[in-house]
């Protein structure tokens, strides 16, 4: 038979998931020659022998990759014959231009985990197993391609075993870049934070390996609090079944109400608490290993019921993961030994308020003393920080909704099909000042960092700052063009503002935050540039008017956007104040629907406001004295929640709403509130004054807040329906709508977090005939707006190069 001799070309997740040992195994399998080797662009291969060996080669290539790997592209082209011998994995080659993926990081897969609790395996109880199938990836890379040397693990050398695996094409360790064993990898320590320069514990002896691990769960056991270092950062852990542990944890972090995040020995703890479906089921058990937001089973016990409520306040949910580490496995795995009941771990992420994740070992011992009693740490190097993935499930589809996008998922990226979206430049897409992430954009793909957080505090800005400069290295991306927020005072905006006054050439594109939000939407979902309805509510985005905007109707699509609709100004009393103080909101809505009457409200609200205070406030709204002007939805919910005294003050970002809508009980009633919509020179304009009105008539009558609460939601719901419908009106009927009609409504913003909301409006909406997006691949809240960023100044820098 004649033989050919291929080069071929590989795009998309293939280093670090074990895909060139795949290509040797199949090469090999076909009788084939030639090599495949790593390089900047993704995995490079040359194969020669019989043509249909080759062509059954590709076949089995794209069809049956290693797990974790995608296959982007394949290109292939023909060589002269070389006739050499064998087939062969060569050293990887550093190129300009990188266009490959980085993998995240992988829960423990299968067989590594049978491996870790064999007795008579070598690597029994060995914290850091792992192979071509799972591991660290993104957290322990320096730069690409991915090879051991541009990894924290270049300073443990292979013994001879380990060394053997790598190079045996039969062992699932074939080329696993962090590969160790005992004897040759990293080890971890327990220490007692008071004492870390001699790493002794209170009795004064230092521990290591596995009895480290024995002690740690001991001191769980008896309610102690202990940091443990993970794949990308320390977790502060405690026995939550043990009240007084978890209220302890609290008062050290200053974390007085937020809920934490809880670890499970496996699955079938987690169904003994809440109601599983199966699509929950499938993200607890994925190699993503998420955070999975789940509904209390209502038959829990009384002393089960206060500890959740300690735990997570006044919500109806808790945020489960299941061990994703060998560490984790083996703190479990103590239990029996321990003859211990503890099944279930606090697991949050080991910072101080506003700050990012501690991943470094010095840092542990300064930041997290008198929070925790001890560390179990590990000296594998973290190189960048990365925080557990939140997602929950939409019940009305079935598909997930990621609230946190971060480890398991960060930095594989968002592709977009439009053809239009294609672009030569970089862009850096700066994203906002909460929730932070922000993205770098090539071709038709969005690479999106892993949860940054909040903007708020030095430290997390000069990890932000960090985190770019690492991703540009990782990815060879160095961008023409900077897309940021509008506000002038967010960090994020003030980054990129630097970057372009050390740089003259960049240019720069200031997105609106609604616009991105919605552009977002669209690209999750994939949308053609076409014109949609964009419903965007959140907390506040800066207009530029004077205002702060926050409950927009926006008839967008991805390069511009026209504001045809939004909530009725309200005043926020104090400004940023208002924010923190959900009363002040009440107090604006009352005088709005009330003015001088105010005062004599018969009002639970009333009577439990300070008198002195609560005029002071009225004096400033009688004069108009620092009253900025809002028209947020996220507001309109914390001033309601406040007039229902579910929430005066807010302890975290969006509290006073969740607990809106965790007073919800019954989800059967179709009643609601009456409002008004106007319109004004082409705007649509939302009153909500009857519906306070309506909200305090309901209080002085003594109806249940959760009836109340259930009917606002309702109203809101029915708001969204009415203004989208009157704006496809007008808009059908003109001219322009003869080659598209609208729609289409893309459903964003933090607001739309809330799954009795989003629920009602997807079902309304679809009534009447509207194809509706929410998101599913990035967050609704400001996690995602980094992509819409990116995407409205590519497709703006495509259609314009001069922009």
């Amino acid at each position: 038979m004649k033989k050919t001799r291929l080069s071929i070309h590989v795009r998309g997740r293939v280093q670090g998931v074990g895909f060139r040992p795949a290509v040797y195994r199949y090469a090999r399998e076909r009788k084939l020659s030639g090599w495949v080797r790593n390089n900047s662009c993704g995995v490079a291969i040359e194969v020669e022998g019989e043509k249909k060996n080759i062509d059954d080669f590709l076949k089995i290539l794209e069809s049956s990759p290693p797990p974790q790997a995608h296959i982007e592209h394949i290109s292939t082209s023909v060589l002269p014959l070389d006739n050499e011998e064998g087939f062969r994995i060569v050293a990887s080659r550093s190129e300009s231009g990188a266009e490959t993926e980085v993998s995240p990081d992988i829960a423990i897969c299968t067989e590594c985990l049978k491996e870790l609790l064999d007795p008579d395996d070598r690597r029994y109880l060995y914290p850091f197993i792992n192979c071509t199938d799972c591991g660290p990836r993104l957290t322990i890379v320096d730069s690409i391609p991915y090879d051991r040397k541009r990894t924290t693990m270049t300073k443990f050398t292979m013994c001879l075993d380990c060394a053997n695996e790598y190079h045996s094409p039969s062992s699932r360790r074939f080329h696993a870049q962090p590969n160790a064993c005992p004897g040759c990898g990293p080890q971890v320590t327990l220490v007692q934070t008071s004492d870390f320069r001699s790493q002794t514990t209170d009795d004064g002896h230092q521990i290591a390996g596995e009895q480290a691990v024995k002690k740690t769960m001991e001191l769980l056991q008896q309610g102690r609090i202990a940091a443990i270092k993970g794949l990308g950062g320390f977790h502060l852990a405690c026995d939550a079944l043990n009240e007084a542990a978890v209220r302890e944890l609290r008062a050290r972090k200053g974390r007085e109400r937020k809920p934490f995040a809880l670890m499970a020995k496996n699955l079938e703890v987690v169904k003994q608490f809440c109601e599983i479906s199966p699509e929950e089921e499938r993200l607890l058990l994925s190699p993503k290993r998420p955070i999975v937001l789940l509904k209390k089973l209502s038959a829990l016990s009384s002393q089960l019921s206060a500890i959740f409520e300690c735990i997570a306040p006044g919500n109806k949910y808790l945020g489960f993961m299941l061990p994703y580490t060998p560490l984790h496995h083996l703190l479990f795995s103590q239990l029996p030994l321990l003859n211990s009941k503890l099944s279930v771990l606090v697991m949050t992420s080991a910072n101080t308020s506003d700050e990012p994740i501690v991943h470094k070992n010095d840092d542990a011992f300064v930041k997290l003393r008198g929070i925790a009693d001890y560390c179990l740490l590990h000296d594998r190097d973290i190189s960048i920080q990365c925080d557990d993935s939140v997602t929950r499930v939409f019940a009305l589809t079935g598909d997930e909704i990621l609230m946190r996008r971060a480890r398991g998922y960060a930095p594989q990226p968002i592709r977009i099909q439009d053809s239009e979206f294609r672009i030569q430049d970089t862009i850096l897409a700066c994203g906002g000042h909460l929730k932070n992430t922000f993205a770098l954009a090539r071709g038709n793909e969005v690479f999106i960092s892993q949860h940054i957080g909040n903007l708020g505090t030095f430290e997390a800005y000069e990890t932000y700052g960090k985190t770019i400069e690492h991703f540009q290295k990782l990815f060879r991306m160095t961008p023409s063009v900077i897309a940021c927020d509008l506000h002038p005072g967010y960090l994020s905006t003030k980054y990129a503002k630097e970057l372009t006054a050390s740089n003259p050439q960049l240019s720069v594109i200031g997105v609106q935050h609604h616009h991105a939000h919605i552009a977002s939407c669209m690209a999750d979902n994939n949308l053609e540039n076409r014109q949609v309805i964009g419903v965007a509510f959140d907390g506040t985005g800066y207009s530029g008017d004077g205002t702060s905007w926050g409950g927009e109707f926006l008839v967008s699509d991805y390069t511009q956007f026209t504001r045809v609709g939004h909530l009725k100004y309200m005043r926020l009393p104090g400004g940023e104040k208002a924010i923190h103080e959900p009363w002040r909101m009440a107090v604006s809505l009352l005088y709005e629907a009330y003015g001088e009457n105010l005062p004599e409200l018969d009002l639970e609200f009333n009577r439990h406001v300070d008198r002195e205070e609560y005029y002071n406030l009225k004096r400033m709204l009688d004069k108009g004295i620092n009253c900025p002007r809002t028209s947020s939805m996220g507001r309109l919910f914390d001033g309601v929640s406040a007039l229902l005294e579910l929430r005066e003050s807010v302890t975290y970002e969006g509290e006073a709403a969740i607990l809106l809508e965790m007073a919800i009980k019954s989800v059967q009633s179709s009643e609601s509130y009456e409002y008004e919509i106007e319109k004004t020179e082409d705007v649509y304009i939302i009153d909500p004054v009857q519906v306070i009105r309506g909200v305090v008539e309901d209080l002085q009558g003594g109806v249940p807040v959760s009836v109340i609460s259930e009917k606002f939601h309702n109203t809101v719901a029915e708001m969204i329906v009415e203004t989208c419908l009157k704006i496809r009106s007008g808009f059908n009927d003109e001219p322009r709508a003869m080659n598209h009609k609208l729609n289409d409504v893309a459903l964003s913003g933090g607001v739309f977090q809330n799954m009795f909301l989003l629920d009602k409006s997807c079902r309304k909406l679809s009534e009447k005939g509207f194809h509706v997006h929410i998101h599913h691949r990035v967050p609704p809240n400001d996690g995602g707006i980094s992509l819409g960023q990116a995407v409205v100044a590519s497709m703006r820098k495509t259609l314009n190069p001069k922009h």
